[in-house]
């Protein structure tokens, strides 16, 4: 994408979806529940439990996810984690959902309550599990909040190309001379 100077940018807001604003978030392998992240090391980052409130390094070694990066397969395209925790969010009415531990028909019929197209042979019930179980652990600590996008109308624009710059040659300066050369 970069490289190009004709570009076609689309904005899509449809006024039912909602997305929510989860920057920040982080999931880490081999640890439970969701992190907040504080601030950036040389090596690493400093984030904060969600579950405990404890603070402690993450090294760069270690398997880090974004929240606002993870997506969910659909039948069409892949849906944003952030747009599902928006319909669950309209859904429950800004409240929490079921359980984490609750069966998993139960679990699959509350996401598919929010996602009627998600792909059942591609996203499992562990994947299920861990989207309600974010989504009660984000309204619980009071993080999930609507995107500061209002309804925007269906809109697509062509970026113009750049205008060719033109530069003028600099003058070049005189090398000044040392004391060697000015011995010569």
């Amino acid at each position: 994408m970069s490289g190009t100077t004709n570009r076609q940018f689309c904005i899509f807001a449809v006024n039912q979806i909602l997305a929510m604003e989860i920057k920040g978030i982080i999931s880490i392998s081999g640890k439970p529940g969701l992190h907040k992240v504080i601030s950036q090391t040389k090596n690493g980052l400093i984030a904060e439990s969600l579950i405990d409130n404890k603070r402690f390094p993450v090294y760069s070694n270690q398997q880090i996810s974004a929240l606002e990066d993870i997506s969910i397969y659909t039948y069409e395209d892949d849906v944003l984690l952030s747009e599902v925790f928006g319909k669950l969010y309209e859904i429950e009415g800004g409240k929490a959902s079921i359980n984490h531990k609750s069966s998993a028909a139960e679990l699959s019929a509350k996401v598919e309550e929010a996602l009627p197209n998600y792909d059942k042979e591609r996203v499992y019930a562990s994947d299920i599990k861990k989207i309600v179980q974010w989504y009660n652990l984000l309204i619980k600590n009071d993080l999930l909040h609507p995107a500061k996008q209002d309804e925007v109308k269906e809109e697509k624009k062509a970026a113009k190309p750049k205008a060719e710059k033109t530069t003028a040659k600099k003058p070049t300066s005189k090398k000044k001379p040392t004391n060697k050369d000015a011995e010569k």
